[in-house]
């Protein structure tokens, strides 16, 4: 006969299923999740599909907020991440960890935009003569 130890920790994993469900964590967030998802990529196909804007550079910025927050979405409804989460912690990290990449990106474009400008031949033959 197996004995129950009671140490008094409370019961470990059981974080949303107490009574208290999180809207999240049920058949219903995730339906809501996935057709927030489909309707987040479709748009953004359709943009570039159609040529509804007349930039491409505004289709791209426009894009990439769809994206951004398309990831929130899937934080949220899929990864069922929020400040309540193991104290908090889960979203500090994840806030450490997107400028990381933030900073990391922007100096990539910065350093890629500063070598291409600067490394390029002039176009001008005579220019390039005088060259040392």
């Amino acid at each position: 006969m197996a004995a129950k130890h009671d140490h008094g920790h409370g019961h470990h994993g059981d974080d949303s299923f107490d009574g208290e469900q999180d809207f999240h964590v049920s058949v219903k967030g995730y339906a809501v999740g996935f057709v927030l998802a489909a309707i987040l990529t479709a748009i953004p196909f359709w943009l570039v599909m159609g040529k509804v804007l007349p930039s491409p550079k505004m289709t791209a910025f426009i894009i990439l907020g769809f994206a951004a927050v398309q990831m929130v979405v899937h934080m949220v409804y899929f990864l069922h991440m929020n400040a309540k989460v193991e104290g908090g912690w889960s979203m500090l990290a994840l806030l450490f960890t997107v400028a990381l990449v933030v900073i990391m990106l922007a100096g990539s474009v910065w350093v890629m935009y500063h070598m291409n400008t600067n490394m390029m031949p002039t176009p001008d033959p005579a220019a390039m003569r005088n060259m040392p």
